[in-house]
């Protein structure tokens, strides 16, 4: 690393939410000394005082940190992009670099071509993780839309210290990958949530909640509800390609839902075993599993019932998720490139299900004849219509009250859920790098 580089470059922030945030004290962390950032002209004081000492230069507004750095990254909502690249896009250095963290790419480089002065380098990415994960290990995809060799190598240089895993795409491409992997596995997540908060329920208080791959549906959806409501909100309704995925995924919760009342046995296993042989069938049979035994999984549990007095469950959530990548012909190992810690989880457990024999089987009884579950069941429908009606009519508003009502109900166990979650995390993907370290050990 360039030791004057570091000195003398100056890199701003507009915006500073969690992930503006964890950014701009990462860099500092690794010894960039010039981070300029703001917020809200209307926090400037409170920032100032906040983030006094901590070698962050805290700046009135984006016209401020946009007229002297060099290196220049929105960190705002992706409903925001434009009205704020249009505010402060002008002021733009010349000759900087300008990039974004949005999670929705077409409207943030819309933005970027339309307000930026024509000498702007465009060099965006997205960290495909939220703040509460280390970066180190995780995917962050760089997408070079106009710059020159020399700028979107400073970029990387930049960037390295965040010690991950770089994915280069165009927006296009990322925009695809992120809805194909991203928008689904939240909507499944929130329906979850939303379904146990229907019924009242704490699930972890549920013998049918209980162990393995029950942990991290659990873990899973407290993590998301603990994050900010626009985060996912912006995938799912700016992203069209993420509508088309989000609603085949409510279509196979209910196409599935209509057998299992019927007791439709043959049509219903047949079905749902087509959709797993597709996914999880013989390209994939050579794959290292993402998840670890049900042993492993049991000590990340919010439950305080015992493992014997577990009941079995329909797992309707994960046969809709495998066939909906059925019915949209979409084989999500295609896209660990951009992995995110959930569609790790998600398509782990989706993997551990379909790849057990006896669990599978014990799933499709339950589905068709356990009506102790159905109540869940149809609430977990209820729940996933409402979402994909949310999304398809692109009512921000009303995605915000949906996700902060189930987000209420569940606060107070937030800490403890996003603690075991990031222990979880770390356990696979150590897991993950030590089983690709055996393969290539053996392959050469």
């Amino acid at each position: 690393m360039n030791l004057v580089e570091m000195d003398e470059l100056e890199i701003g922030f507009i915006g500073l939410g969690a992930m503006g945030m964890m950014y701009a004290k990462r860099l500092c962390e690794a010894g960039w000394k010039n981070i300029n950032v703001c917020d809200l002209p209307s926090k400037y004081e409170q920032l100032k005082t906040t983030l006094a000492g901590s070698g962050l230069t805290v700046l009135k507004d984006g016209h401020a940190v946009s007229r002297r750095s060099d290196f220049i990254i929105y960190s705002v909502e992706a409903e925001n992009i434009e009205r704020v690249v249009a505010e402060y896009g002008p002021s733009t250095k010349l000759e900087a670099i300008v990039g974004g963290q949005t999670s929705v790419k077409e409207p943030e480089i819309r933005a970027f071509e339309k307000y930026l002065p024509d000498d702007a380098h465009i060099v965006t990415c997205h960290s495909l993780h939220g703040p509460t994960v280390h970066p180190k290990g995780q995917p962050l995809v760089l997408i070079r839309h106009r710059a020159s060799d020399d700028k979107y190598n400073l970029v990387i240089r930049i960037l390295s210290c965040l010690q991950s895993e770089l994915v280069e795409l165009s927006y296009k491409e990322h925009d695809r990958i992120t809805a194909d992997t991203q928008a689904v596995t939240h909507v499944a997540f929130l329906s979850m949530g939303t379904a146990w908060k229907t019924q009242m329920q704490f699930p972890w208080e549920t013998p049918q909640y209980v162990g393995g791959i029950e942990n991290v549906k659990i873990n899973m959806t407290l993590r998301i509800y603990s994050n900010k409501w626009h985060v996912y909100a912006g995938i799912a309704i700016m992203n069209p390609s993420a509508e088309i995925q989000i609603r085949q995924y409510a279509q196979s919760v209910s196409d599935l839902f209509k057998l299992m009342i019927q007791e439709k046995q043959e049509e219903f296993e047949n079905r749902v075993k087509e959709a797993g042989d597709f996914v999880f069938g013989k390209h994939a049979e050579n794959r290292q599993p993402i998840l670890l035994s049900d042993s492993i999984l049991d000590r990340f549990s919010l439950s305080s019932v015992p493992s014997e007095q577990r009941k079995p469950n329909s797992h309707l959530s994960l046969m809709a998720m495998t066939d909906s990548w059925h019915k949209l012909g979409i084989r999500p190992y295609e896209h660990m490139v951009c992995q995110t810690p959930l569609f790790r989880l998600w398509i782990g457990i989706a993997e551990y299900l379909f790849r057990n024999t006896e669990m599978l089987d014990e799933a499709i009884r339950a589905a068709l004849y356990d009506k102790d579950i159905r109540a869940d069941d149809m609430e977990f429908y209820s729940a996933s219509k409402g979402w994909a009606e949310c999304v398809a009519v692109g009512n921000m508003a009303a995605y915000q009250k949906r996700f902060n009502d189930t987000a209420e109900f569940f606060k107070k166990r937030f800490p403890e859920g996003v603690r075991i979650g990031n222990e979880m995390i770390e356990v696979i993907k150590t897991h993950q790098r030590v089983g690709l370290g055996n393969i290539a050990h053996s392959d050469s």
